[in-house]
């Protein structure tokens, strides 16, 4: 059993709340340790929303997947992934999917000691810390961790990537987070919190642009967004080349008798220059 400490802030007088509020004017601390405790809750919680549909495509959920060959380590495993094969140590063409959590906690809440009680005493713009996705941190760290996998090598190039979180992101990350999905570097940014505010008037997107963040708000949106990815098999590809060089790829590939021909020849040549 956690301890109440360890997830919340106490005021000078007396009371625990889950994040500083605005206008609090008294001493402030720091929680380090809940970090963890959050991270572990949020990774069950996807890999348990997900099951569902892994069973009805005959994959398993797993958490903490390792696949060394896709820089998944043992000390930076993927939080969740949807396997062909039980387990936590995986090939990479046994993995159909991976997901990153970024998830953190969105009101503020009060808790009342004598009861037990949580009470809500406002949306995440009634306090002072920006959770899940609107902080810059959790942007970055899931960017470069998907950026890893994919630079680790080849086999890393079938996997979709997906970035689940439960809070809009920054009207600054927009046109990042359209890039890299039209990049194939990552597939999506998704919200699966449907109403993160509690105020109507609030302006809370819906998608980017180019849809690299998504809102869901049911299980069939979510269900959707991840199924178009795992019907059609892709390829990530990414390479800097002199334009004579690319016109000569695209050439020769012209030459292949299949679309599917052209695309395996021009990705043959392209790793291979």
């Amino acid at each position: 059993m956690v301890g109440h400490e360890k997830l919340f802030y106490e005021t000078e007088d007396g009371r625990y709340l889950a994040y500083w509020p605005r206008d609090y004017k008294g001493r402030k601390t720091t929680l380090q340790s809940r970090n963890a405790l959050i991270g572990t809750y949020t990774e069950k919680w996807v890999k348990d929303l997900l099951e569902p549909l892994a069973k009805k495509l005959g994959l398993y959920a797993i958490q903490s997947v390792v696949c060394e060959e896709i820089g998944l380590s043992s000390r930076s495993p993927a939080d969740v992934a949807l396997v062909k094969k039980s387990g936590t140590v995986q090939r990479a063409e046994d993995i159909a999917l991976i997901v990153e959590v970024k998830m953190s906690i969105v009101w503020n809440w009060e808790y009342l000691p004598n009861t037990g009680e949580l009470k809500c005493i406002g949306d995440f713009r009634s306090h002072t810390g920006n959770p899940g996705l609107l902080r810059s941190d959790s942007m970055l760290k899931a960017i470069g961790k998907s950026i890893n996998i994919r630079v680790s090598g080849y086999n890393s190039s079938k996997i979709p990537i997906f970035i689940f979180g439960n809070t809009p992101i920054s009207e600054s990350y927009y046109h990042k987070v359209d890039f890299l999905k039209d990049a194939g570097v990552i597939q999506r940014f998704i919200s699966v919190n449907p109403e993160p505010v509690d105020n109507k008037d609030y302006r809370d997107i819906k998608s980017t642009p180019d849809e690299g963040f998504v809102r869901v708000d049911n299980m069939e949106e979510l269900e959707d967004f991840l199924q178009q990815e795992l019907k059609i098999a892709k390829e990530f590809f990414s390479k800097m080349l002199a334009k004579k060089e690319l016109g000569n790829f695209i050439e020769i590939t012209a030459q292949e008798g299949t679309y599917e021909a052209k695309a395996e020849k021009f990705l043959k040549l392209l790793r291979s220059s």
